[in-house]
C-alpha cells in the first residue's frame, strides 16, 4: 500500500490541477476577451489579469509608480459601460466626480469580455525602451545621477517635467522617476535617484547598478510639464531629488533664451544636501530673469552658510508677493507639496496654474 502512496498523491494533485484549469476555462479566465480602446482600437486578450498588466503585455502602458499595488493612484482609466463597484483600495485616490464618470484604477480592475475603455491620447505614445547605463554620478551622500543610453527605440521625445518608469530586474518592481536631462538630447535620459531606506528600487540603483548594465524604461508619462504657450512668471519649488524635473525645465527655458521671469526655491537640510549649486548660479549669472534661492532648514555650524535659513515654505512666504499672474511648478514629498500649495494660495495663485506630479 505504502509503495503506491506517492503515485496516489501525484494522481490527486493532477486531478485537482485539471479541475482548476477546467473551472478557469468555464468561467472565462482563459477565454478570448476583447478590449476596445478609445473607441477605435481593438485588442484581443486572454487571461484574468488586471487591466494594467494586460494592457502592458500588449504594449499599451499606463503609468504606475507603485507597480500595481494600489498605493500611488496614477493608473487611472475610464470604463465606458458596465462599471464595477469601487474597491476600498481605490477610494482614497478617486473623487466623487471621477467615480461617477467611471474612472477606476487599472491595477484593481480585472479584464472581462467586451470591455470599452478610454485613455488619454498622450498615454498611447508611451513605449518600453531597452537602455544601457552609461554614467553614474554621486551628487550627494544619498542622491545619484544615472544616465541611460537608449538602444531600442534609440530616441525619445519628452516634455520637460515628465517622468519615466524603471523596471527593477528580478523582483518585479517598477518605480517612477522624473527626467532630469535636457529634452534636446533625445538619445539618452537622466534621472536623479535618492536612496530611500528599505526601498527596493533605490537600493538596487545605489548598491547594485553599474555602468554597462542593461535597464528597461517605460514612458514618458505625466501632465506635469512646462507650459510653453504661456508667458506667465514662474515659481519653481523643490527639495532633494525633486530637483530633477526643474532641471529639465530650466534646460528648455535656456534654449528659449529664458523669456520669462523664474524664481527657483530649493529646500535642503544642511550644506551636504545641496547639489548643482554652481550650475544654477551660472544660469542666474547668465540670465537676469532667473533667480536661484537655496535655503537650509538646519545648517551645521561648520557649513558657514550665508544664504536663506528656514523651511522652504517659510522662505517662499517671505520672498514672494502677489502670484495671481504666476505659474508654480512643484516637486518633492507630498507633505512639502501640500505645505507649498497653502503658501501659494495665501499669495493668491490660481489653482489651475499650479503643476506637480502625485507620485512625488
Amino acid at each position: 500500500m505504502y509503495v503506491f502512496l506517492p503515485l496516489i498523491i501525484v494522481g490527486v494533485l493532477l486531478l485537482i490541477t485539471g479541475v482548476l484549469i477546467l473551472l478557469d476555462y468555464v468561467f472565462g479566465g482563459s477565454s478570448e476577451k476583447k478590449i476596445t480602446l478609445n473607441k477605435d482600437t481593438e485588442l484581443v486578450v486572454f487571461g484574468d489579469e488586471s487591466v494594467l498588466t494586460t494592457l502592458a503585455a500588449n504594449k499599451v502602458f499606463i503609468p504606475s509608480a507603485c507597480g500595481g499595488k494600489a498605493t500611488c493612484g496614477l493608473c487611472k482609466f475610464r470604463l465606458v459601460d458596465d462599471v464595477p463597484k469601487v474597491k476600498p483600495t481605490e477610494e482614497p485616490f478617486l473623487s466623487k466626480e471621477e467615480i461617477e464618470d467611471g474612472i477606476r484604477l487599472s491595477c484593481q480592475v480585472k479584464v472581462k469580455d467586451k470591455m470599452q475603455i478610454m485613455l488619454p491620447e498622450g498615454l498611447l505614445s508611451a513605449k518600453e525602451f531597452q537602455t544601457v547605463v552609461s554614467e553614474i554620478e554621486e551628487l550627494t551622500y544619498d542622491i545619484k545621477r544615472v544616465r541611460f543610453e537608449l538602444k531600442e527605440p534609440h530616441s525619445v521625445d519628452f516634455k520637460p517635467g515628465q517622468f519615466m518608469q524603471l523596471k527593477v530586474p528580478g523582483i518585479e518592481v517598477i518605480r517612477a522617476y522624473s527626467l532630469a536631462s535636457d529634452p534636446a538630447h533625445t538619445d539618452y535620459v537622466e534621472m536623479l535617484i535618492r536612496l530611500v531606506p528599505k526601498g527596493q528600487a533605490t537600493t538596487y540603483v545605489h548598491k547594485a547598478l553599474r555602468v554597462g548594465d542593461k535597464a528597461i524604461l517605460i514612458g514618458p508619462f505625466g501632465d506635469f510639464f512646462l507650459q510653453e504657450d504661456s508667458d506667465k512668471p514662474i515659481v519653481c519649488i523643490a527639495g532633494g531629488s525633486g530637483k530633477a524635473p526643474i532641471r529639465a525645465i530650466l534646460f528648455r527655458l535656456k534654449a528659449l533664451g529664458m523669456p520669462r521671469k523664474v524664481q527657483y526655491f530649493f529646500g535642503a537640510k544642511s550644506l551636504k544636501d545641496l547639489f548643482y549649486t554652481e550650475e544654477f548660479k551660472a544660469i542666474q549669472k547668465e540670465y537676469p530673469n532667473f533667480e536661484y534661492i537655496p535655503a537650509l532648514s538646519a545648517p551645521d555650524a561648520s557649513d558657514n552658510w550665508k544664504g536663506e535659513v528656514g523651511l522652504i515654505t517659510d522662505v517662499l512666504d517671505r520672498l514672494t508677493g502677489d502670484l495671481t499672474a504666476s505659474e508654480a511648478y512643484l516637486c518633492g514629498s507630498p507633505g512639502m507639496i501640500n505645505a507649498c500649495i497653502n503658501v501659494l494660495n495665501k499669495h493668491k495663485i490660481i489653482k489651475e496654474n499650479v503643476y506637480f506630479d502625485n507620485f512625488s
